[in-house]
């Protein structure tokens, strides 16, 4: 009888270390369980980052990626949860800003390729086309110093006046050389010049408040950034990572689907120039 016990016993802790081991084996597939599936969590903000991470995730399906997708409406909390663990990249940011907030709180981040560009352009305001501006015309430009340089670039590319050589991307309005029209510059913060447009003779907009405001450079816009461009290269939108996941095969297999053909497609259609893929 005792050895019916002993014998019985074995047998329970037999069967509990293959369940184990089956349990086991199921994690190592991924956090869905789904065998041979990788599990990839991402930050993003809405427009355009989470759309277009929406389109490509049955792509990235096909490819055994689980993806999820963390909606973040602020530039602080993605690269912290980054940082942190929480999520495995994120899709939100330019190059400089990832440096420039990594750099500020100590965080070891980096990117892995770039996917889209949104294009500063010039919107009519009380004047319909470039060749209208009069003397004394106001445009309104950002107030900040990077997008407010894009905006004097696009307006010397459109023959509206001359920045000091050499100023690049922290060209001021001090450094304007020539402004035969005697254009006042109107600087003004970025989220607000939209509502500025029937107060001023044009207004330079960044790509993301365009979109907001139902405007989109491809159609409504009098000139824009191309994606050849300086500032397209230096603010192409990027996938960030930590350092050291450069490697691992479920952001290679992201990388690859979002500078598809399929990916580049759907942001060429959907945004209409409003959102530029850089691949």
């Amino acid at each position: 009888m005792r050895r019916a016990k002993i014998l019985l016993l074995l047998a329970a802790v037999l069967l509990v270390a293959v369940i184990a081991v089956g349990c086991s084996g199921a994690k190592e597939t991924g956090q869905s369980g789904e065998k041979g599936a990788l599990t990839l969590k991402i930050g993003a903000t809405p427009v355009p980052h989470k759309e277009i991470l929406e389109f490509a995730k049955p792509l990235l399906k096909e490819k055994g990626v689980d993806l999820e997708i963390v909606e973040f409406t602020d530039y602080v909390l993605p690269n912290k949860a980054l940082a942190s663990g929480e999520l495995d990249a994120n899709y939100f940011q330019h190059i400089p800003y990832l440096e420039e907030f990594s750099k500020e709180n100590n965080l070891d981040l980096t990117y892995t390729t770039k996917v889209h560009f949104e294009p500063m352009g010039i919107y009519p305001g009380k004047v319909k086309s470039l060749d209208q501006v009069k003397e004394g015309a106001q445009i309104a430009v950002p107030n900040d110093v990077t997008n407010e340089a894009r905006a004097l670039l696009l307006l010397e590319k459109a023959g509206l006046l001359k920045i000091k050589p050499g100023a690049g991307l922290k060209a001021t309005k001090n450094d304007i050389i020539e402004n035969p029209k005697k254009i006042e510059i109107k600087e003004l913060e970025a989220a607000q010049i939209p509502r500025s447009l029937p107060d001023v003779d044009l207004a330079v907009i960044n790509g993301n408040y365009a979109v907001e405001a139902g405007l989109t450079a491809g159609k409504d816009a009098l000139l824009s950034e191309d994606k050849n461009s300086e500032a397209a290269q230096t603010y192409a939108n990027i996938i960030a990572i930590r350092k050291g996941d450069e490697n691992k095969e479920a952001i290679k297999i992201l990388d690859q689907v979002l500078t598809s053909p399929e990916v580049k497609k759907f942001i060429e259609d959907k945004y209409q120039g409003a959102v530029v893929p850089v691949f």
